[in-house]
């Protein structure tokens, strides 16, 4: 059964203050299966003032402690895979098998970074006069501000969350609205997990207000995306006038390259697998979306292609 989801900041999950909500739509049928909070300029100011209190709490935890609460959480997160993997196929329309498959990875990207967080070693460097010692020692960088897309909403938002927590900062995770129950199942396993308040925060909302309070706000030290090229050079742009640190994974629209050596039967085959892959699991963006070859092998292609589908 399908739940409204709320926002969660400073240790609790909450309706925006201003009472707003957006729908959530049920791919197949078009049809609202729940709602989620709408974040607005109040919201996005608790969460930052969270933000802050958790970062100056969670920087001070030591690594191994930081490690055994992450592993925890992986568990947590396993254990209710086949519940999120549900909610996920409801909200974004991917098979149920690739939903809970996708849950169960982000239970193993947690234990990656829980690891990695027992591994941010300091080093010495030689220095130039006797009786002098330089060492260098990795510091959380402080609140991370992370956009997150729909597609893979488990998938996108582990890695950033992961990797803040497991460095000792705080987080505040633009979910995607689009899909929020999976987003939000995997910060209550961190909730469960016992993460203190205000380390992880999710909001939801307009994504381009959002970025454009949160990304300039002096509380946040650095800021990972994934989503568009487009704009990703517009938050890209935003962050540098500020001087903020960045993260961005952006959209290459997964060209196939064909050299003119190559088998194009294979070819053929390889690109209809992925296609085929791409409608049914709702157009994700992972299908070859262009070719590049000699012109001279272009036709034989193109027929191929044609035929294939055809049959």
């Amino acid at each position: 059964m399908y739940s409204n989801v709320n926002l969660f900041i400073d240790g609790a999950w909450r309706p925006a203050i201003g009472g707003k909500t957006l729908s959530v739509l049920n791919p197949a049928t078009g049809e609202a299966i729940g709602t989620v909070a709408h974040a607005e300029k109040a919201d996005l100011d608790l969460a930052l003032a969270a933000a802050q209190k958790g970062f100056e709490t969670w920087r001070k935890v030591s690594a191994h402690e930081r490690y055994r609460l992450m592993r925890k959480a992986a568990d947590i997160l396993r254990s209710r895979a086949g519940d999120i993997a549900t909610l996920m196929t409801m909200e974004q329309g991917k098979p149920l098998a690739e939903s809970k498959g996708e849950t169960l990875a982000g239970a193993d990207v947690i234990d990656w970074f829980a690891e990695e967080a027992r591994r941010a070693y300091g080093r010495t460097v030689p220095a130039r006069m006797d009786g002098v010692y330089q060492l260098e020692m990795k510091e959380p960088v402080g609140p991370v501000a992370a956009f997150t897309p729909w597609n893979f909403p488990i998938n996108q938002a582990v890695r950033k969350m992961s990797c803040a927590v497991a460095a000792g900062c705080s987080i505040i995770i633009k979910g995607p609205e689009e899909t929020p129950a999976a987003c939000a199942g995997l910060v209550d396993a961190f909730v469960q997990a016992g993460i203190p308040a205000g380390v992880v925060n999710l909001v939801f909302g307009v994504p381009s207000e959002i970025s454009a309070y949160l990304i300039p706000h002096p509380i946040i030290r650095k800021i990972s995306f994934t989503g568009s090229t487009a704009v990703g050079k517009q938050l890209a742009a935003l962050a540098g006038a500020h001087m903020k640190r960045v993260t961005m994974e952006l959209g290459g629209h997964a060209p196939a390259i064909v050299f003119a050596d190559a088998d194009i039967g294979a070819a053929v085959t390889s690109a209809l697998q992925e296609f085929d892959r791409e409608v049914r699991d709702g157009s994700f963006p992972t299908a070859d979306h262009s070719f590049t070859m000699k012109e001279s092998e272009l036709l034989s292609l193109q027929r191929s292609l044609a035929q294939q589908k055809a049959s």
